[in-house]
């Protein structure tokens, strides 16, 4: 049966001025697709451009080129009924709940300010049953309306997050980070909620992390970024079954296995030399320098995005055929 496509983006690049002569390229040319009622997962590490995408797609950042289609419309291109309806249908659940939450408002205001601002609920009384709703469906109670966000746990501050972002009924949810504040036994209770009400809401997710092994249980498929770029992307099952990109394969080496046998006795691959300046990234291949396999080619073309296997896509030189030469260098050549 063919997928439905929520969310498509082409090209998509953020950059910003960050001196008088230098630009800070913090997306650089990514392209993916979500579809309607999956999880699609954007790992990365720190500083790779995950969140700025995010924020691109909401419409917070402006691009600077490619664009952003939402249900077939492009979302940079909206006039302004078009923009409130769009942002009434995809909402953001940020990384620090703390800092997403007005300190003075209480949870009952926090969750009832989309609705008033989109018109839902005029009567009050129906709001306030909403808001109640709202909070039950997140694993909290209606005694909690009443309160601010600081007397709450970090946790539970992320399931008020939650109940917000669900306030307008949306239809897709950008989730930037949601658990990497929160203590890991609060992570799976998280993502075992976001679980929960996309299957009961028919949800579609972006789910934003730097943790694969948290990634691996909500998404459907994921895309891995490196420094602006997107390098590898497939169904989660064949990301950790079979990782194409050096860096992909770094990543999944770096999660323990709660195996003392098996994990004294498996090979790690460590990455060596600092991540590059996306202010001034390396010539062709941005993760050459990084990387154990780097040849010549890399140097001087960047990879082209290709289909490998079935619906599992790698930037990666090693994979193409017309490099006669995959002879690794050292990286003093490559300089």
């Amino acid at each position: 049966m063919k997928q439905t496509q929520k969310l498509q983006v082409n090209q998509l690049k953020k950059h910003f001025q960050v001196g008088k002569d230098e630009t800070l390229k913090a997306v650089d040319g990514v392209s993916f697709e979500v579809y309607e009622g999956e999880t699609f997962g954007l790992v990365g590490e720190s500083g790779c451009g995950k969140s700025t995408i995010g924020r691109t797609i909401m419409g917070l950042y402006d691009r600077t080129e490619g664009e952003v289609v939402f249900n077939g419309k492009n979302v940079h291109e909206l006039k302004d009924t078009e923009t409130f309806n769009f942002h009434r249908s995809m909402q953001m659940i940020f990384q620090d709940p703390y800092a997403s939450l007005n300190p003075r408002s209480t949870v009952k205001e926090i969750i009832s300010e989309p609705m008033e601002i989109h018109g839902l609920y005029p009567d009050k009384r129906e709001r306030l049953d909403r808001v109640y709703q709202l909070l039950e469906e997140v694993g909290l109670s209606r005694d909690h309306a009443n309160r601010y966000p600081h007397e709450f746990s970090g946790g539970q501050r992320q399931r008020i997050g939650i109940a917000r972002a669900l306030a307008l009924d949306p239809e897709f949810i950008i989730a930037d980070e949601p658990i990497s504040a929160l203590d890991v036994s609060v992570q799976a209770q998280v993502v075992n909620l976001l679980r929960k009400l996309q299957k009961e809401k028919g949800l579609t997710y972006l789910f934003i992390a730097h943790d694969l092994s948290m990634v691996k249980h909500i998404s459907d498929r994921i895309g891995v970024m490196y420094l602006g770029n997107m390098v590898e992307l497939t169904k989660a099952g064949d990301l950790y079954k079979r990782p194409l990109h050096p860096y992909t394969q770094a990543l999944l080496s770096a999660i323990p296995i709660p195996d003392p046998d098996v994990e004294e006795g498996r090979e790690r691959m460590i990455l060596e030399g600092e991540l590059p300046s996306p202010i001034n990234p390396p010539s062709g291949c941005v993760f050459r320098t990084r990387c154990p396999f780097a040849m010549e080619a890399c140097a001087k073309v960047s990879p082209v995005w290709q289909e490998i296997e079935e619906n599992h896509y790698v930037a990666c030189h090693l994979y193409n055929e017309e490099i006669q030469d995959k002879t690794p260098i050292k990286e003093t050549v490559l300089q």
